[in-house]
């Protein structure tokens, strides 16, 4: 079969079963059980040994490995639930640097902290300036 049938193959069957919830369970330690089998079908796909390197293969064929996907997610939750999230400046009225940065509430659990609410807000505010302007303008994107 040629690449891009099975390109199709691989979104229909494993990407889609892959990709459901994964912002609930990408955290998880059972996540690199899915990260091998993601791995073994990228492999399949280009017709290479099993100590074959996946990183390139990945690059090849544009598909985001399973700890990539689980960040997108994420930061796909928080844009467009916005409404959700306090920024800096609505919590208190200082003129910080930090002040349009959402507001990541005090959490002293873990699992609060491995949450996607919290995780998101983390990874967002961890973007470059010119990125989190562009996710508030969806005509931009």
């Amino acid at each position: 079969m040629s690449v891009s049938s099975l390109k199709v193959i691989y979104y229909a069957f494993f990407h889609l079963v892959m990709s459901y919830g994964i912002i609930f369970w990408g955290n998880s330690s059972h996540s690199s059980i899915i990260f091998k089998t993601q791995k073994k079908a990228i492999r399949i796909m280009e017709g290479c040994g099993n100590r074959v390197s996946c990183r390139n293969l990945f690059k090849k064929l544009q598909i985001l490995p399973v700890t990539s996907q689980y960040t997108l997610s994420l930061l796909m939750f928080v844009v467009q639930n916005k409404n959700l999230f306090l920024t800096n400046n609505e919590n208190h009225n200082l003129d910080t640097r930090q002040r349009n940065n959402l507001y990541l509430p005090q959490a002293n659990l873990t699992i609060y902290q491995n949450g996607a609410y919290y995780l998101g807000i983390d990874i967002f505010n961890n973007l470059l300036l010119q990125i989190k302007n562009v996710a508030g303008n969806p005509k931009k994107i």
